[in-house]
């Protein structure tokens, strides 16, 4: 089986079609590999062929015609050219600009394949744009190189062109950078490159205009031509590393389907843009002159903190919207007359300029590199967990990010700006906190001494809309008959407890089955952190508080709790029990507060339990095990619980009823519905079913009683 290595450029005139051509031919000329060179460039046709002074005949469009018609006993060398001095096989992608419509996205994996069994190497020039074509070649590759020259511009496009690859779900693993001129006058240096960009640069190419030039012109890679230049050096260097550095090259799943519709569906530009990478799809204005662009962003950052002092400016000012738009306002033009004064004419192009300026505003007045994470309504869960290191959770996968901070000191004080606003602290005293921001969302902090890696940031972003069931049954998070007894469940004011491992889902099923609850009804709600998204009218909000500067005036869930009592509420929810509120909440079931609700962090429904007797224990209250016991069975009625799978789904894992006391220490547990796994597929994708485990709820009459009508057979197990 052949390695595949695509190579591209989001920005033209980088030298990647040099590069592809002569790494090509260094693998066959030099380290002896079978080797086809393929050419998907669809925007300069023919200069590689050039290149190699070859002429083709035919290319990958009449290819995919013949596999269509006749998939069987076609011959290679009826398409590939041989090159006899570079000993490179050759084959075009098309012959004339017209012929791009003609290539078929879905036949370039049978392309590959046709070609697999003959080489060691396939060699292939992908092109600069994001097209069906360029996306399905990706998703054939082993190793895919990003050839970028020490400029601005190229810079910036590369840092797109990641977001996107990460957004299919290609791993940072796989990409690789080729720097190419990399010791070009007045060029930024490899290392700021390397700051800039979350891969490893796995090459440098030196710049020798004349040697290279002459070499085109007479159509003989400059490897052949001029083998003792810098350039050809550095070229078989590369090669010699490809062969020996086999862990380079990784197998990896197809891109994410929905993702590649989305990308495939929609015209390259309108892509970029939906994605948030680029403001306009035009080629940008060339970079006349080259500069450091993470120093000069350095520079005006600090001078726009000095010129606004912004350390001595009241935090505060951020909870208001009117003034912090004012101070943006105002701070925005400060830094393009900064650009001006310190860039000069260095940067001429408008959208480069535009980006610059919005990266420093972000960073000085707003969460920096967070920004564009948080308006991203596909990421979930943000984790930074130190200034070079940020990763997003998306679609229930942990990534990360090409995203970076200037400093550990920029991540602390975009930490204290979200806090100050709220009213609390954080410092080598109180080295933790836990806050939200003006959207809902949850935020926790950790710095040194504790954090031993620099400030460590964690978002648990809220979500806008509000899920139905109807959601989760689509999502496959559990089948219509659970859905169905769930909500019988809540109409029949039974006490429940959603559980769950974190991140499994267990707010967001917490919000459903709060949408069950009839709306005459007065709900109370008690959190940490507001995430709970009820839509009945009659509701009322309240929220524990921590400590001030002083160490006092805190308020916990259990104060609020006591104080709940005495609101008359029909239905207590309670974002989470993890202490001594959680005997309160018990006590309140067991006293006439029907159809309360909580959840808490735990493996499975038995682990539930186990839980339950912890908290209550350690909060110094002396109960014989047997008493709690026979307190939750007598409190609980029903326990949903959720998880967090391996292939990022969540899922309802079992609808269990507590019914009453097995013996004297052990609740009797009953699952009414189990999903079943029975495997993974070859994508990774758990494998199972929703079933009913044949045990007819204890209640059941009483669901009847009420008017409340289930499946026939719903409990009926399989």
């Amino acid at each position: 089986m052949s390695k595949k290595i695509v190579i591209f450029s989001t920005k033209g005139g980088v030298g990647k079609t040099l590069i592809a051509a002569n790494l090509a031919v260094s693998l066959a000329y030099y380290q002896s590999k079978r080797v086809c060179l393929v050419d998907l460039e669809t925007q300069a046709v023919g200069d590689m062929a050039r290149m190699l002074d070859l002429k083709p005949q035919k290319a990958i469009v009449d290819l995919m015609q013949l596999i269509k018609k006749q998939p069987q006993g076609i011959k290679k060398e009826d398409f590939v050219v041989k090159s006899p001095t570079a000993k490179v096989d050759f084959l075009p992608g098309i012959l004339r600009p017209q012929q791009v419509s003609h290539l078929e996205p879905s036949k370039i994996k049978d392309v590959v394949a046709f070609l697999d069994k003959d080489y060691d190497y396939i060699v292939i020039d992908a092109g600069k744009s994001f097209s069906e074509v360029f996306v399905a070649t990706l998703n054939q590759a082993n190793l895919i190189l990003l050839v970028v020259t020490p400029d601005v511009l190229s810079i910036y496009q590369t840092k797109w062109a990641l977001d996107t690859l990460q957004f299919l779900h290609i791993p940072l693993a796989m990409v690789r950078v080729v720097l190419n001129r990399a010791e070009s006058v007045s060029a930024i240096s490899w290392q700021e490159v390397r700051v800039n960009l979350p891969v490893e640069i796995i090459a440098q190419i030196p710049s020798e205009g004349k040697v290279v030039g002459l070499a085109v012109n007479r159509g003989v890679p400059v490897v052949i031509d001029s083998p003792k230049s810098r350039f050809a050096q550095a070229i078989q260097k590369f090669s010699q590393d490809l062969v020996i550095a086999q862990n380079l090259f990784i197998e990896h799943a197809e891109i994410d389907e929905l993702k590649l519709k989305e990308v495939t569906t929609e015209k390259t530009g309108e892509f970029w843009q939906k994605q948030g990478l680029v403001e306009n799809m035009a080629e940008p204005a060339h970079i006349e002159d080259g500069d450091e662009i993470l120093l000069l962003k350095r520079r005006i950052h600090n001078r726009l903190i000095d010129e606004l002092n912004l350390k001595r400016l009241d935090l505060k000012i951020f909870s208001d919207l009117k003034k912090t738009k004012e101070l943006r306002d105002k701070a925005e033009i400060m830094v393009a007359n900064f650009l001006t004064e310190e860039a000069g004419t260095f940067i001429t192009s408008p959208d480069v300029r535009k980006k610059l300026v919005k990266e420093i505003l972000d960073e000085a007045l707003g969460l920096g590199a967070l920004e564009d994470l948080l308006a991203d309504p596909g990421i979930t869960d943000i984790m930074v967990n130190n200034k070079d290191e940020v990763y997003i959770e998306r679609s229930g996968k942990i990534e990360l990010t090409s995203k970076k901070f200037i400093s550990n000191d920029q991540v602390r004080t975009i930490i204290e700006r979200i806090i100050a606003p709220i009213g609390r602290r954080i410092d080598e005293s109180v080295p933790m906190v836990d806050a939200r921001l003006a959207d809902g969302s949850r935020v926790n902090a950790i710095i040194p001494p504790l954090s031993l890696t620099g400030p460590t940031l964690t978002i648990r972003k809220f979500r806008k809309e509000r899920y139905k069931i109807q959601d989760l049954i689509d999502m496959n998070s559990l089948n219509p008959a659970m859905a169905e007894f769930i909500r019988a469940c809540v109409v029949l004011r039974k006490n429940m407890i959603v559980s769950g491992g974190t991140g499994s889902g267990k707010t967001t099923v917490l919000n459903i089955l709060s949408e069950f609850i009839p709306e005459n009804e007065r709900i109370v709600t008690i959190e940490d952190a507001a995430e709970l998204k009820l839509h009945q009218e009659h509701w009322v909000r309240l929220e524990s508080r921590p400590p001030n500067i002083e160490g006092k005036g805190a308020v916990t869930i259990r104060d609020i709790f006591r104080n709940t009592l005495r609101m008359r509420p029909d239905r207590i929810i309670i974002g989470e029990c993890r202490g001594i509120e959680s005997l309160d909440m018990l006590q309140a079931m067991n006293t006439g507060h029907d159809g309360s609700m909580t959840t808490v962090h735990a493996n499975s429904t038995r682990d539930v339990f186990s839980r339950l007797d912890s908290m209550i224990l350690m909060s110094g209250v002396e109960l014989p095990i047997r008493a709690i016991r026979e307190m939750i069975a007598s409190a609980l009625d029903m326990v949903v619980h959720t998880a967090r799978l391996s292939d990022g789904t969540r899922k309802v894992l079992q609808v269990t009823e507590v019914a009453g006391m097995q013996d004297e220490l052990h609740i009797n547990l009953r699952d009414v519905f189990i999903f079943k796994q029975t495997g993974i597929d070859s994508q990774g994708n758990v494998l199972g079913d929703f079933q009913p485990t044949g045990y007819v709820p204890s209640f059941v009459e009483d669901i009847k009683m009420r008017g409340i009508t289930l499946p026939e057979g719903i409990f009926n197990s399989p």
